[in-house]
């Protein structure tokens, strides 16, 4: 950004210096013409003092002193000459035309050439006012020549012009661009001081010489071209020293802050330097999230600004061709040349930037810095060379920078991910206002999975887009929405309290409900949503997140789907977390035991199998929920042992009920991970040969979930499972999103109908009406159906009429250790012969 500058002042503001300077010379050259008398010199030695004065202002040589240009001019060599051999006003009327014809060779804008021609009259003047006052009298050049005093008054008339000339210059750049300081004005003044002494030496000596004789112009002649042929070449190299070690100082800086953010300012800085330029331009269009970048260095600013003095017909040519484009007096085409003068600028080089073979920008430099100096060819490759590194560092900026949002973003939404959401989260706490909380709202979009399964990943993706979209268009701007996992979002912001959070967040759930159209498909969008707040539930970010987390997962199994977090949601977790070392040293020592609860024929009343549940007492925490220790197994890999722990029991104790003429079934939980073990049907296998017991004796039982919500993964474990002759069954069936429909496609004989349903059954109509239906249902598919959950004696006979196969529930038995099943079976029993031998019927339900 452009930083504040001192008011500008109007270039007008010379010709207030301009006017007294012709004043003064008028009165100057008066002074001298008095004092001298009028006279006139010959018109041949008029012609041949022009010539030599044009000569000499039309030739400046640039030479470099201690790392700062110096131009020179030869023009006081032939004043020592026309100061000596010419009356004053000739003097100055040769010197103001030959200087006048110059400036307008060179194109210089009026008001500088007004000042200029001012500036020399004046100073012309007051050098042949010297030379009058002190001069020859009447006396004859050569002998006034051979005193000393001679050359004191000459080159004190040179020193005379040169200072009027210095303090002119000082007095109206002090005027149009400011006070100048004491140092500035110490280092304009003593490079046209020396210089303006050295050519009056150099003047007095070709005098002296032409004095002694005429003939020692020739050897004059032939030393001055050797002079120029030895300037030029010390300027040539010069200027290729000057190049390399810039070049060198400048790879380093631009090494040294390619990562720093100073980038622009050192490379804009250092290129305007190197090429004596006003100004100097960074451009980079717009691209993907990075907006137009337009900086400048201008001298005399500090700081950069957002303006350029670069015609824009030049830069899009360079962009469009991907080669530099370059106009002034000594480059380029009339058109460009044309472009220049619309926008006020004498010259420019502009070089595009490159990465590969793509065009990333430009780099300019606008108006060669001196009325006399103007870029060329050399000035050309020097910024191409320059731009080749610089097109480098900018990439690689961009780079760094790049993966630094990449590292904080997440690269799907756009949103900033967990550890940007961690760190500001972190800074958040750190303030705590009167009367206001940290609010962290965890979104989990609800079935994400099955968008993924079912249209694949790209549909997942849209819908993931989609939610991201809604929450930074609902969140207040205050609000920081991030992207923490899968289909985990999470808003931060201050509230007033507990209540405005909740509200807050319902608000927004109800804002994501929308449906998405993906194709021809309209979905149905819900997520669950928890939340934590600083300083209530935490003062550490990690700790608040993981809070919210807690409270989400607490909010898919409860029936609010906006939980906010308490301490009993954590204890559990925590207690989960803390029993997976302990679950292992249990299943390592037996101390899992199966219990047993009895499934009861409702047509018979016979007991025709037992449902074998892992029960856990633990020594410290007491009986452990199976919800609790399957979840913390699955998550520890323990499933396939807490499985074979609970199988090797059922198989166990079923072989023993054989043998005693009593057989039972016996049926067992399988986790849906277990039916992703490609290894449990010949596990299985092993276990029913090892007891001998007849695969139909078995019942494997799946959750709904398990098997419909996943059909495809499952199903080659299902189907070997099938071929070994075990029975399958569907546990909780109805609280899932599928229809009976699916099960067309599933080897399933059997269906249990979730307890919910049947313990509803007898006083709502509605579960009544969903139980009937699957009974229907499934007798029409020739499947089994099982009702859990009987508890009492109207949904038993319910169940009985409409034709339910096996009940289970409270109302025969509470789950039972062997021993407690054993002494239940012979006081609920009795015996009854039949044609195939004697069994045991139920005497509680008759």
């Amino acid at each position: 950004m452009r930083q504040p500058q001192a008011a500008e002042r109007s270039p007008q503001l010379a010709w207030l210096v301009t006017g007294p300077l012709a004043a003064l010379a008028v009165g100057l050259l008066s002074a001298a013409v008095g004092h001298s008398g009028v006279t006139f010199a010959s018109w041949q030695a008029t012609l041949l003092y022009l010539a030599l004065f044009v000569l000499a202002e039309a030739t400046l040589l640039e030479v470099e002193v201690r790392r700062h240009g110096v131009t020179i001019s030869l023009a006081d060599i032939p004043m020592i000459l026309a100061l000596l051999y010419l009356p004053p006003l000739a003097i100055v009327s040769v010197r103001v035309v030959a200087y006048l014809a110059v400036q307008i060779r060179r194109g210089i804008a009026p008001i500088k050439v007004g000042f200029n021609l001012a500036n020399a009259a004046a100073a012309t003047s007051a050098a042949a006012l010297i030379v009058s006052v002190f001069g020859p009298q009447g006396m004859n050049h050569s002998a006034w020549l051979g005193h000393p005093s001679s050359w004191v008054v000459l080159l004190g008339a040179v020193t005379v012009d040169v200072l009027f000339s210095v303090l002119a210059v000082i007095g109206v750049i002090g005027l149009v661009q400011g006070g100048m300081s004491v140092r500035r004005v110490v280092r304009t003044a003593t490079p046209s001081l020396v210089v303006g002494e050295t050519n009056a030496v150099v003047g007095l000596i070709v005098l002296l010489a032409i004095q002694h004789s005429a003939w020692a112009v020739l050897p004059i002649v032939a030393l001055g071209g050797v002079l120029v042929m030895v300037y030029r070449g010390y300027a040539q190299s010069l200027r290729r020293h000057k190049s390399v070690t810039e070049m060198h100082d400048l790879t380093r800086l631009i090494a040294e802050t390619r990562h720093d953010g100073t980038l622009a300012d050192v490379l804009l800085g250092r290129v305007r330097e190197l090429l004596s330029a006003e100004y100097a331009t960074l451009w980079l269009p717009a691209q993907n999230r990075y907006p137009e970048t337009l900086l400048s260095a201008r001298a005399d600013d500090k700081g950069l600004i957002d303006l350029s003095a670069t015609p824009e017909a030049m830069r899009l040519r360079a962009v469009e061709t991907g080669e530099t484009v370059a106009a002034g007096p000594k480059l380029g085409t009339d058109e460009m040349r044309a472009h220049l003068r619309e926008r006020g600028t004498k010259d420019a080089i502009v070089v595009p930037l490159r990465s590969g073979s793509a065009v990333i920008g430009c780099l300019e430099v606008a108006v060669r810095m001196g009325d006399v100096s103007f870029f060329g060819e050399h000035d050309v490759r020097l910024l191409e060379t320059v731009a080749a590194q610089v097109g480098v560092a900018v990439e690689n900026n961009r780079l760094v920078d790049r993966l630094r949002f990449d590292a904080h973003h997440d690269t799907l939404t756009g949103l900033p991910n967990r550890r940007r959401m961690l760190a500001a989260l972190e800074e958040a706490v750190k303030i705590r206002a009167p009367g206001e909380v940290v609010a962290v709202i965890e979104f989990d979009v609800s079935g994400l999975r099955d968008v993924n399964d079912s249209l694949g990943y790209a549909a997942g993706d849209q819908l993931l887009a989609e939610v991201a979209r809604r929450l930074r268009t609902v969140a207040p701007p205050a609000a920081l929405v991030a992207r923490i996992g899968g289909d985990q979002f999470v808003v931060m912001l201050r509230l007033a309290g507990a209540e405005a959070a909740l509200e807050f967040a319902a608000q927004l759930r109800t804002a994501v409900q929308d449906p998405l159209s993906i194709g021809s498909l309209t979905l149905d969008v819900d997520t669950a949503v928890g939340i934590a707040l600083h300083p209530d539930h935490g003062t550490e970010a990690s700790a608040l997140l993981q809070r919210a987390d807690v409270a989400t997962h607490a909010a898919k199994t409860m029936s609010s789907a906006v939980q906010m977090f308490n301490l009993g949601m954590e204890s559990r977790s925590a207690r989960r977390l803390g029993l997976a070392t302990d679950l292992r040293y249990a299943l390592d020592n037996n101390e899992i035991e199966v219990y047993f609860q009895p499934k009861v024929s409702l047509r018979t009343r016979q007991l025709v199998g037992v449902e074998c549940l892992a029960r856990w007492e633990h020594p410290t925490h007491g009986s452990v929920a199976p919800e609790d220790f399957v979840a913390v197994a699955e998550h520890t890999g323990l499933l396939s042992r807490l499985t074979d722990v609970v199988l090797t029991e059922g198989l166990r104790r079923c072989r023993e009920w054989v043998d005693a003429s009593r057989p039972l079934s016996v049926a067992v939980n399988l986790s849906s991970r277990t039916l992703m073990d490609p290894t449990f049907p010949a596990r299985l296998t092993t276990l029913l040969d090892e007891y001998h017991v007849e695969p139909d004796q078995l019942t494997l039982e799946i959750t709904e979930d398990g098997v419909i919500t996943e059909t495809d993964r499952p199903m080659p474990i299902l189907h070997k499972l099938h071929d070994l002759g075990v029975r399958l069954s569907v546990d909780d069936f109805g609280t899932g999103y599928s229809s009976l429909s699916y099960l067309r496609r599933l080897p399933v004989q059997e269906i249990k109908i979730d307890r919910n349903f049947v313990q509803g059954m007898a006083t709502d109509p509605g579960d009544l009406a969903i139980v009937r239906a699957v009974v229907d249902l499934s007798r029409h598919f020739g499947l089994t159906v099982v009702a859990e959950g009987v508890e009492s004696e109207l949904t038993l006979t319910l169940l009985d009429d409409i034709g339910c196969d096996i009940g289970q529930g409270y109302l025969f038995s509470r789950p039972l250790s062997f021993d407690r099943l054993e002494a239940w079976f012979a006081a609920q029993t009795e015996s009854e012969p039949t044609p195939a031998g004697e069994v045991r019927r139920l005497r509680a339900v008759m």
